[in-house]
C-alpha cells in the first residue's frame, strides 16, 4: 500500500477497539471529517442472514445499497479468520428480522452497515472490514438507537433498554464484546500490513 490506511468508525466503542491502529471516529454515517489518504470502513455490522454469530469477522469484496446497486468493489483486505463478503450499507439501522431477509434477498449481502457508502463516495474507499455484532434471531431492540450521532454512547437510551427489555439488553451487550473482540484482531492485523506496506 503506498499510504498508511486510516481505519474509520462511527462509535466511541469501535475507535476504542482499533487502537494501535491509525483510525478516526466519523459518526453516525460517516458524517464528521475524514482525513486524506486511504479509508476502511471499520466496526460493528448486523448480519442479514443466519450463521454468522456474534463475534463473526467479515472482509467486504462489494459495497451495495438497499436496492441492491454496488457502490465499491476492489479485492477484500486480507485479515485472517475474516468471511469474504458482501456488505450493505442501507441508510439506516435496519432491525426488523422481516425487513433483514428482504435486504439480503435484493442486495445479495450478508450484512449491513450504515457508513460504508458515505466513505466509498469518497473515492478513497480501501475496504471494508466489520464484525458481526446482531443477528436475525437476535437483533438489538431499543440498543439500536444507543448512540449520538457523533458516536458516543447515549446512557439514557441504555438505562431504559435495561428496565424495559432486560435479557435482551445484556445477550446484546455480551455479544456486542464478542465482535469487538474480533475488531481489535483486525485493528492489529491491519495495522501491521499498513506499516508494512
Amino acid at each position: 500500500m503506498d499510504a498508511a490506511l486510516t481505519l474509520v468508525c462511527a462509535l466511541a466503542v469501535e475507535e476504542r477497539a482499533a487502537r494501535g491502529a491509525r483510525v478516526v471516529r466519523a459518526g453516525l454515517g460517516a458524517r464528521e471529517h475524514l482525513p486524506e489518504g486511504p479509508l476502511v470502513s471499520f466496526g460493528l455490522a448486523g448480519a442479514l442472514v443466519s450463521g454468522l454469530p456474534p463475534g463473526s469477522l467479515l472482509t467486504a469484496r462489494r459495497v451495495v445499497d438497499a436496492v441492491g446497486i454496488v457502490l465499491w468493489e476492489d479485492e477484500p483486505l486480507r485479515v485472517p479468520g475474516a468471511l469474504t463478503a458482501v456488505v450493505c450499507d442501507a441508510g439506516r439501522v435496519v432491525d426488523d428480522p422481516t425487513e433483514r431477509r428482504v435486504l439480503a434477498e435484493h442486495t445479495g449481502a450478508v450484512a449491513v452497515d450504515t457508513e460504508s457508502a458515505a466513505l466509498a463516495a469518497t473515492g478513497r474507499l480501501a475496504g471494508v472490514v466489520r464484525a458481526v455484532s446482531d443477528t436475525p434471531e437476535r437483533p438489538v431492540g431499543r440498543l439500536a438507537r444507543g448512540a449520538t450521532p457523533d458516536g458516543e454512547t447515549d446512557w439514557r437510551v441504555v438505562a431504559r433498554a435495561l428496565v424495559s427489555e432486560p435479557a435482551a439488553t445484556i445477550r446484546t451487550a455480551r455479544a456486542a464484546s464478542r465482535a469487538l473482540a474480533s475488531l481489535r484482531h483486525a485493528a492489529t492485523v491491519l495495522a501491521v500490513e499498513s506499516a508494512h506496506g
